[in-house]
């Protein structure tokens, strides 16, 4: 089966300096991937290649198959950056709207009420400017967009930012019910035990370089760890 991603050899460089060493990884289809790292890693340099918001010095991205060069290829795919904010002036429900006329899905009541259950986001938050939500409010609302895109895959730059636990809780299980119908998520994140939660494998990414790449059980092992968190320490020590 082609990959849902495919890198090869990726070389990212800001000016002299290096930022992505060679990056060479395969994301499986209905896999559930993070990508974790140090500030500074190269998680989200990464995914800006991946989405072609930035030009690339040598290799090669494939996005199920397709260079990622080509419009066409990010059409299977759903993105919420990390520092999302949707604009102040429109209220929630316009914004998905909006959303769902660029994914080119309808917008239905059930599918939107699932979603908003799943996020604990009222509706009533959707009948309010955006300028008045939170910051966790408004990450919902990002992650419903993407929720609500009936894509195959999911790219997700620390989804779980600014929400609460309740709604991290919620947001995993319906993750997790999305990977039942053969969904694929890549996602970068700080938090490990949202990893351990929802991951088949472990990307860690350290200096510009994969450190590892795994399941979580696998890197344990090779370290010689109980925790996963001590297993990252060791890895990038």
């Amino acid at each position: 089966m082609i990959p849902a991603l495919k890198f090869t050899d990726l070389q990212k460089f800001y000016g002299k300096q290096k930022v992505l060493h060679g990056v060479s990884l395969e994301i499986p289809q209905g896999s559930f991937v993070g990508l974790i790292g140090e500030n500074g890693a190269g998680k989200t340099t990464l995914i800006k290649c991946l989405l072609d918001f930035c030009d690339i010095q040598n290799g090669k991205i494939e996005i199920f198959g397709v260079d990622h060069h080509k419009t066409v290829a990010r059409k299977p795919l759903a993105f919420l950056p990390e520092r999302f904010s949707p604009p102040y002036f429109v209220t929630g429900q316009d914004f998905l709207d909006h959303m769902a006329r660029m994914y080119r899905v309808p917008l239905m009541r059930e599918g939107l009420d699932e979603v908003l259950t799943a996020l604990d986001l009222p509706r009533e938050a959707l009948e309010k400017p955006v300028r008045t939500l939170s910051k966790g409010m408004s990450q919902k609302l990002g992650l419903a967009a993407v929720l609500l895109s009936r894509k195959r895959l999911l790219l997700l730059d620390e989804p779980m930012s600014g929400l609460d636990p309740k709604a991290r809780a919620l947001l995993k299980q319906h993750l997790l019910d999305l990977k039942n119908h053969g969904k694929t998520l890549f996602f970068s994140t700080h938090l490990l035990s949202d990893v351990e939660a929802l991951c088949d494998e472990i990307i860690i990414l350290h200096e510009g370089k994969v450190c590892f790449s795994g399941t979580p059980h696998h890197c344990c092992d090779r370290f010689a760890t109980s925790t996963l968190e001590q297993a990252y320490i060791s890895c990038i020590s």
